[in-house]
């Protein structure tokens, strides 16, 4: 990559830094789950090499390392002003099995030594083709035996009607000084021809699918996406040809859920069937087209693992995971074992109807649980409990729903237990790592604040939570908190609203720091951020 290149890119992430937090569909565990899915066997991530590709703050990459101490991670990214960032976050949480470098990943050699996963979100899309070379080298050349490697990057044909958006941004906005300006005058265009198109045009409806996009998403996102000197989607079947020049082979998505042609419907399912031919990466170049896909997450893993991947999922393999959970039902109540039909909401917003007592049951203790996980035998012994079914008549029934579950992407996998809490304790404890983050310890106009959970999701923190939050070290009951709490108030750090007025009065002032502690710990508890 030629020096003006890497000074063009460094440039722009210096001026404009990308913002950095958790990206869930990368979580190790996630990939190291969705291996096993495929029939493949991944290393622990408790004890796992990590590297990240384009790391920025390392906001995706720390809170792994916080999770597990005994693991090694490594984050490289252009931006010094990003990996200062990231460097100082890491010393403020006193972690020493985390680094990050401002460094060139092109030049990422074999002294780096192997890892067990490597991560590269948001990167490869927005770097020209000898980085992208470089990229898929490293995750072939520095991946160990059994890792799996994370790519994404933008894909056609989405991405054809967003080119048309982005090419006139950069029209008017790319030759503007300043980030606030090229995003300004790009704005004022796309406003210009969202007025000026016609009804009937390519523009038109291209505008109508993009600019609600353009309206609620950050300015940070609307600069990298569309205003970034690099982006290059591609197909996927190109992505896939190209990774395996450099001996990779094509796993899954991140989002297994995409992968199931059955999950498109009866129209959809038999034809690509027959015209496929066995070949999951041309079945889903074809889902692509139809559902117009603009983004992609793609686990690899090396060629010479390709004969052990198994699209077919396996009931051994189904009972071998953790899982977890949420299913609503309109009345709010959640599932119950009444008689009747039960439409509920689950996990991606995915609507489904409980029929069965056992799916009814099984759906109960999930939600109950929830964010913690639950292995397969101790879901099969509840759900006999609640329902009084036979093992030998319950156990295909759960099974069953569990795999359909994972295949419409409505429940979470894990290969080990996700230590959530599943009920708030006496002396309730959080993540060391969030009691302890900037996040939370800031307080300078009860600003926005948010933390990544257990499940590797940034979640967003109320001013109650944050003030709890600190104290959540095992050692403080719900007294206690209720008193901090009403201290908080009294020095006017914190202020509890009743009927539209500050409450003041010491007598309800005590009394409804009582109730805000339950709350706060039951919205905690839900949110993964209390510890079992």
């Amino acid at each position: 990559m030629p020096d003006t290149s890497i000074s063009t890119l460094t440039s722009y992430y210096d001026a404009v830094p990308y913002e950095s937090h958790p990206f869930p569909q990368s979580a190790i565990e996630h990939l190291e789950a969705i291996a096993f899915l495929f029939g493949l066997d991944a290393p622990p991530p408790a004890r796992a090499r990590v590297l990240e590709l384009g790391c920025a703050a390392g906001g995706n990459l720390i809170p792994f390392a916080a999770r597990h101490p005994e693991a090694q991670a490594l984050g490289l990214d252009l931006s010094r002003v990003q990996v200062a960032e990231g460097v100082a976050a890491i010393d403020r949480a006193g972690l020493a099995n985390v680094a990050l470098r401002s460094f060139n990943l092109a030049d990422v050699d074999a002294s780096f030594g192997q890892f067990d996963y490597i991560v590269c979100h948001g990167v490869y899309s927005w770097v020209p083709g000898p980085v992208q070379d470089a990229i898929l080298r490293v995750c072939a050349e520095n991946l160990a035996p059994k890792g799996v490697a994370y790519v994404s990057y933008n894909v056609y044909p989405g991405w054809k009607a967003r080119e048309i958006v982005r090419d006139a941004m950069i029209l008017r906005g790319g030759p503007r000084d300043t980030p606030e300006e090229k995003l300004a005058y790009a704005r004022g265009m796309l406003e210009f021809l969202e007025q000026s198109a016609r009804p009937d045009s390519v523009l038109k409806k291209t505008l109508d699918e993009t600019m609600p996009i353009v309206r609620s998403a950050s300015g940070y996102y609307l600069l990298h996406e569309f205003l970034e000197p690099c982006n290059s989607p591609c197909y996927f079947k190109e992505f896939a040809q190209r990774a395996a020049g450099h001996g990779l082979a094509y796993l899954a998505d991140a989002e297994p859920s995409t992968m199931f042609v059955q999950n498109y419907g009866e129209k959809v399912r038999e034809p690509l069937l027959r015209e496929c031919g066995g070949s999951q990466i041309l079945m889903e170049q074809y889902l692509d087209f139809l559902v117009n896909r603009t983004f992609r997450q793609t686990l690899l893993v090396k060629q010479e693992r390709a004969a052990n991947i198994r699209y077919r999922l396996d009931a051994a393999r189904i009972r071998a995971f953790e899982f977890a959970g949420v299913f609503a039902t309109p009345d709010g109540r959640g599932p119950t074992l009444d008689a009747g039909e039960q439409p509920c909401t689950a996990l991606r917003n995915v609507s489904m109807v409980l029929r069965l007592p056992v799916q009814k049951a099984l759906a109960q203790v999930l939600d109950a649980h929830y964010p913690a996980s639950l292995p397969f035998e101790a879901l099969l012994a509840a759900v006999i409990e609640r329902t009084g079914a036979l093992r030998a008549s319950a156990e295909p029934a759960v099974l069953a729903m569990l795999e359909e579950l994972v295949i419409l992407g409505a429940v979470r996998i894990r290969r080990t237990p996700v230590p959530a809490a599943a009920e708030v304790s006496a002396l309730p404890r959080a993540l060391p790592s969030v009691r302890t983050a900037p996040a939370v310890a800031a307080s300078a106009g009860q600003q926005p604040a948010t933390v990544c959970n257990q499940w590797h999701e940034a979640v967003a923190l109320s001013p109650l939570e944050r003030s709890l939050l600190p104290l959540l070290d095992g050692t403080h009951s719900h007294e206690m908190l209720a008193a901090h709490l009403a201290a908080e108030v009294r020095a006017d750090r914190l202020r509890f609203v009743q009927n539209d007025r500050p409450l003041t009065d010491p007598k309800l002032l005590d009394d409804f720091a009582r109730q805000q502690v339950a709350q706060g710990l039951k919205d905690l508890r839900r949110k993964a951020l209390l510890v079992a």
